[in-house]
């Protein structure tokens, strides 16, 4: 009930964003109806002109007086409306930049399960296409729509005033017009829905693409993976020629129907001269008049496909704004104790559960760490310890205290996370490594790298310290991307450590640098370490087998060899590896 409470209509949601920039929409739409109006008023100066004609003023100064003020009326429209653009285009772009910083903001909000949900493709086509497909309703529709509204409805207003059987006749072409572009719209919503979907497909795919191009290329997959790229772009194009298809003859129809007042306007109003019930004059100003009428009816078709999409658009930039957040007190410091407990822990991935009771105690300043068979569930421990997402049931406490009862900058300031997924902004590798702490000095920034085995494949680099790594570090290897995470989380010196595999793409005699180093800067921390090498573990406090998201068993090295069970078995077949190598 609450997410249908927060999806109001989308002009309603549209105009909502507006915010303190609300007075220059104002004046933006006063400034368009100015605009309209000059654009109008020509067409009574010409009404002027031709009863002048009518009457036999012979006065040629009189017209030029008023062929002066039609290009001033038209230099008036001209000025009007390019401020009225300026002024609504100026408010726009600073309303899409404050919805895009929210949706950005959102997701730092959001559970990390949800965010891996949606695919980067997906996301960046909301973020960016879509957040930018909502300028055409601020900036144009808005003050255009309504001023081109308002403005044929003050005209028809005044024919209804002149004779209203000629009101009724400059009307008469509208309900056709109207069931023509009834009929247009029928079925836009699933046509749209088709090329949002296809353009995401698209996106995926040229993303994966493009990420993957040295796999397709190792392992000959050039032609599958292009051919698959190609139907893709095929279905996307075809999305819209197959939309456009369907709505071309009705959309056609009514922009020549509706316009056309002259169809019904003529006939009538000349039986009505010829009956002597209207006057000559009376109808040549009807006429000019309805012509006048015919550039803001056709401005106003001319967005209606913006109106179609409106609906999806808002919808998707919505779906992230009123997505759930992890809930978390604000200003709410952490406790002083580092002790950490996982009670009776519960957690479902995609409506599958996947964790199922996990309960475990982590002393401060003691080494613990996870093994398992791949899936099993030892990383999604590891980043609900991180708060990367919530516990559907039971709790994890830090010094006693619900870690959903502590803020999440304070919370956050405890945890040095370090996945095996390690992403590296397009900066330099210092400012890489600053992340983890704002302040940190050039002294101590090389002083983490040093320490977690990074220094000289760094000072070996063209810049050293100042090489711009690319765009997620795609200038470095993976194991050197690793360290240099690692250097990034020693460096924020916070008193959990948790490394999630975070060695797996390191050689051997590089794996002992980081341990030597780890171990160092970990030092009366809490470390919890998931390992894909036992040998890197054997010295932990405590070892806890992970089975299909249950604890298997528990222990010290010794006392889980002892025991002959899933430890002893992982533990042979890594020494086999070892041996082997």
């Amino acid at each position: 009930m609450e997410a249908k409470q927060k999806s109001p209509s989308p002009m309603a949601w549209v105009l909502g964003q507006t915010g303190r920039h609300k007075g220059q929409y104002i004046l933006s739409v006063l400034l368009a109806i100015v605009g309209v109006a000059f654009s109008v008023a020509p067409y009574f100066v010409v009404i002027r002109i031709v009863r002048g004609l009518m009457e036999g003023n012979k006065d040629l100064s009189c017209y030029l007086v008023n062929c002066v003020v039609i290009a001033a009326f038209w230099l008036g429209r001209v000025l009007f409306h390019a401020l009225s653009t300026a002024t609504s285009h100026r408010a726009t772009f600073a309303v899409l930049g404050e919805i895009r910083k929210r949706c950005t903001e959102k997701l730092t909000r959001m559970p990390l399960g949800a965010v891996l949900a949606q695919s980067s493709g997906a996301l960046k086509n909301t973020l960016i296409e879509r957040i930018d497909s909502i300028e055409t309703t601020l900036a144009h529709i808005v003050p255009e729509f309504t001023a081109n509204l308002l403005i044929p409805i003050i005209i028809l207003a005044y024919i209804f005033i002149i004779d209203w059987r000629m009101g009724l006749a400059a009307l008469a072409t509208v309900p056709l017009g109207m069931f023509c572009y009834v009929f247009m719209m029928a079925g836009s919503a699933k046509f749209y829905q088709r090329t949002v979907t296809a353009t995401k497909a698209l996106n995926d795919t040229a993303v994966e693409y493009i990420g993957g191009i040295q796999v397709i290329k190792v392992f000959g997959k050039t032609k599958s993976s292009y051919d698959r790229f190609v139907h893709d772009a095929y279905e996307a194009a075809h999305s819209y020629i197959d939309w456009m298809r369907a709505s071309i003859l009705p959309f056609t129809f009514a922009m020549v129907i509706m316009p056309a007042t002259m169809v019904s306007v003529l006939p009538i109003g000349g039986l009505l001269v010829k009956g002597g019930s209207l006057s000559p004059q009376d109808l040549v100003t009807v006429i000019i008049l309805s012509v006048g009428i015919i550039t803001p009816l056709i401005t106003l078709m001319s967005y209606s496909d913006d109106f179609r999409t409106m609906k999806t658009i808002f919808g998707e930039v919505q779906k992230i704004l009123n997505a759930p957040e992890m809930v978390r007190p604000e200003g709410t410091d952490a406790p002083g104790e580092i002790s950490l407990r996982l009670q009776d822990v519960h957690f479902s991935y995609q409506e599958k559960e996947v964790l199922h009771g996990i309960s475990m105690d982590i002393p401060e300043g003691s080494f613990i760490a996870l093994v398992g068979p791949s899936g099993s569930g030892k990383s999604t421990i590891a980043r609900l310890i991180a708060s990367l997402w919530d516990v559907d049931s039971g709790s994890i406490s830090l010094g006693g205290r619900d870690i959903r009862d502590i803020s999440q900058e304070a919370y956050a300031d405890k945890v040095a996370f370090v996945s095996q997924d390690n992403y590296l902004f397009n900066m330099t590798v210092r400012e890489n490594i600053r992340l983890g702490r704002a302040d940190a000095t050039d002294t101590e920034v090389e002083a983490a790298a040093k320490q977690s085995g990074c220094h000289e494949f760094i000072m070996e680099l063209e810049k050293g310290y100042d090489t711009v790594v690319g765009s997620s570090g795609g200038h470095l290897s993976g194991g050197e991307r690793q360290r240099i995470s690692i250097a990034r989380a020693m460096l924020k010196a916070a008193p959990v450590v948790i490394l999630d595999e975070a060695t797996a793409y390191t050689d051997p005699e590089n794996e002992a640098v980081i341990q030597r180093g780890v171990s160092k800067l970990t030092e009366g921390k809490t470390l919890i370490v998931i390992a894909h090498r036992l040998s890197t573990v054997t010295s932990a406090d405590c070892i806890y087998v992970i089975k299909d998201g249950t604890i298997d068993d528990s222990g010290t090295h010794e006392e889980l060899l002892s025991r002959n069970g899933l430890y002893t078995a992982m533990w042979n077949a890594h020494m086999e590896v070892k041996d082997h190598a």
